[in-house]
C-alpha cells in the first residue's frame, strides 16, 4: 500500500464543512460580542509587549551567524512541538528582527513589531501604506512556519507573490524554512512542491483554485480514512500523488479588505466543456430577438443591483418572435433564460469597461484591478450572449466541475489573520464572517498628511470631469500621481 506523506494526511483528515454564518438571534448576539471584543484595548497590548521584544535586541545583536542560527533552530524546535511560552514567542520576535537586519538590511519598527503580535494573535492589523506590512508580517509567518503545518501568504497578484517570496527568503531560510511561491504559469509537479514548504507566497485565485483541484481529485472520498480504504481496495495508488496541497491550516492575507471582503462572495469555479452546437447559435438568434425589445415596456433594468427583468409584454413579444422557431424555443422557462442573458449582456455589460474584444475572443477586465483576465469565463451562458452580441466566435459553453466562494474558503482555515490599510470600514464585516478583530496599528512617525473634505457630485459624468480637472491641475504642476 502506498504510504501517505503526514502533510497529505493533514489535508485528508481535515474538515471542510465549516460553521454556519450565525442567523437571528443568534447573528445579534454574535454582534454583541464582536462591539464589546473592541473594548479590549489591543494595540495598547501589543505596543507594550513590542517594546519588551525591542529590549531583547542585545541578547541577540552580539552573537555570530553560527550562534544566531543555532539559536533559532532550538526555537524552531520548541514551536514545531507547541510547546512555546509567551516569553519565548517574544524572543522568536526579537530573533527574527535581529535576522531581518544581517539579511536584508532591515530592521523592524517597534509598531511593525506590533503589527505582527496582531497577525500572530489572529487579527486584522490595520497599518498605513508605506509602514512596512510585508516586513512586519515575515516575523508571524516565521513563527506559523515553525509549527510545521505549512503557512499561505495570501497577495493579489502573481508579481507580489513572487518579489514577496524572493524578498523575504533570505529571512526564512536563515531561520531553518523552505519557501516558494505559487504563479499563474506554476507547473503541476513545482505547484506541490511549492505547497509542501515551510511558507508558500500565492493569490487568493491560485489557492482557492488548487484547493478544488484536490476536491476533483478526490471525488467522492470523504477524507483519511476513505482514502486508505480505496487505496487498499481499488487499484488506483497514485491518488494521493496527484493532490497539491497538505491542508488549509494558516493563512496570513495582505490587502484583507479586498481579498477577505469586497471579493468575499466571489464564486471560484472549476468547469470543462459541454458541446452543444443547437445552444451556440440559440446565442446568436438570442441576441437578434434581444435588439428587437424595448427597455421600459418589453423589460426593465435595475442598474443598481444590475438585474434584468422581463415584462408580461415582454414575454409575449418573445412569444411572437419564437413562434417559428423549434427546439427549446417551445419551452418558456429556457427560452426565457437565453434571451435575458441576451439583454444583460446588451445593458450592463460594456465594451472596454467590462471586457474588451481580442483576436476575436472576449477578453474579461478586472473590476478590482483593472487587469486583463485571458483564463476566465463568465459562467452560465453570459460569455457565449456577450459574444453574440460582438459577433465574435462562440466558445463552447462549459459545465461546472466546482464552485466555491472564498469566503467560504478562507473560513476553512484554522488560523486566518491579514493586514490592510483601510481596515476600519470593514470592522463589523470581519467580525461577522471570519470572527477576526481588528487592531489599528499606528504609524512610526506623526502623519503629516492633511486628509481633505470629501467632495460630493451630483452625477457620475460631473464627477469624473472634476477628477480630470484637478489630475490636469497636479500633473501641470510636475507632482506624479497615481
Amino acid at each position: 500500500m502506498e504510504m501517505i506523506p503526514s502533510a497529505t494526511w493533514q489535508m485528508l483528515n481535515q474538515k471542510l464543512s465549516g460553521e454556519p454564518l450565525p442567523k437571528g438571534l443568534d447573528a445579534a448576539w454574535d454582534s454583541v460580542l464582536g462591539a464589546s471584543g473592541r473594548l479590549i484595548r489591543r494595540q495598547k497590548r501589543y505596543l507594550k509587549q513590542a517594546e519588551r521584544i525591542l529590549e531583547l535586541e542585545k541578547q541577540f545583536s552580539h552573537i555570530t551567524d553560527a550562534k544566531l542560527h543555532q539559536a533559532a533552530a532550538e526555537l524552531r524546535e520548541i514551536f514545531h512541538c507547541n510547546r512555546e511560552k509567551p516569553s519565548e514567542i517574544e524572543q522568536a520576535f526579537a530573533l527574527v528582527r535581529e535576522v531581518a537586519s544581517r539579511r536584508i538590511g532591515e530592521r523592524p519598527f517597534m509598531v511593525q513589531v506590533a503589527g505582527a503580535l496582531a497577525l500572530e494573535d489572529g487579527c486584522i492589523a490595520e497599518m498605513a501604506t508605506g509602514e512596512g506590512k510585508t516586513l512586519a508580517a515575515s516575523m508571524a509567518v516565521t513563527i506559523a512556519g515553525w509549527r510545521g503545518k505549512g503557512c499561505h501568504v495570501i497577495t493579489v497578484n502573481d508579481y507580489l507573490a513572487r518579489r514577496d517570496a524572493e524578498w523575504m527568503g533570505s529571512i526564512y531560510r536563515f531561520c531553518g524554512l523552505s519557501v516558494s511561491h505559487v504563479e499563474q504559469s506554476t507547473p503541476h509537479q513545482e505547484r506541490r512542491a511549492a505547497y509542501m514548504a515551510d511558507i508558500t507566497y500565492c493569490t487568493n485565485k491560485e489557492v482557492a483554485a488548487d484547493f478544488l483541484r484536490d476536491r476533483l481529485v478526490l471525488g467522492r472520498l470523504k477524507g483519511l480514512s476513505h482514502t486508505l480504504i480505496d487505496n487498499i481496495t481499488s487499484s488506483n495508488r497514485n491518488l494521493t500523488n496527484r493532490l497539491l496541497q497538505r491542508g488549509l491550516h494558516c493563512a496570513v492575507v495582505d490587502e484583507a479588505d479586498s481579498i477577505l471582503i469586497d471579493e468575499a462572495v466571489t464564486p471560484l469555479i472549476i468547469s470543462g466543456e459541454a458541446p452543444n452546437p443547437e445552444q451556440q447559435v440559440s446565442f446568436r438568434l438570442a441576441s437578434q430577438i434581444a435588439d428587437r425589445l424595448e427597455a421600459g415596456s418589453d423589460y426593465t433594468i435595475d442598474p443598481r443591483y444590475r438585474e434584468i427583468e422581463l415584462t408580461n409584454q415582454g414575454k409575449g413579444r418573445i412569444r411572437e418572435l419564437t413562434n417559428s422557431l423549434g427546439g427549446f424555443w417551445k419551452g418558456n422557462r429556457r427560452c426565457h433564460e437565453v434571451v435575458h442573458y441576451a439583454l444583460t449582456a446588451k445593458e450592463l455589460y460594456i465594451r472596454n469597461k467590462h471586457y474588451v474584444v481580442d483576436e476575436d475572443k472576449i477578453v474579461i477586465i478586472d473590476e478590482f484591478t483593472g487587469r486583463l483576465m485571458p483564463d476566465r469565463t463568465w459562467r452560465d451562458g453570459l460569455h457565449q450572449a456577450i459574444e453574440a452580441r460582438e459577433g465574435v466566435t462562440i466558445t463552447t459553453p462549459k459545465d461546472t466541475y466546482a464552485r466555491i466562494s472564498f469566503q467560504r474558503f478562507f473560513r476553512i482555515y484554522k488560523k486566518l489573520s491579514g493586514m490592510t490599510g483601510t481596515a476600519a470600514e470593514s470592522i463589523s464585516e470581519f467580525w461577522k464572517i471570519y470572527h477576526l478583530p481588528v487592531v489599528r496599528v499606528p504609524t512610526n512617525r506623526p502623519c503629516i498628511r492633511n486628509s481633505m473634505q470629501n467632495i460630493v457630485m451630483t452625477t457620475e459624468s460631473a464627477k469624473w470631469t472634476r477628477i480630470v480637472q484637478e489630475v490636469k491641475q497636479i500633473h501641470e504642476t510636475g507632482r506624479p500621481i497615481l
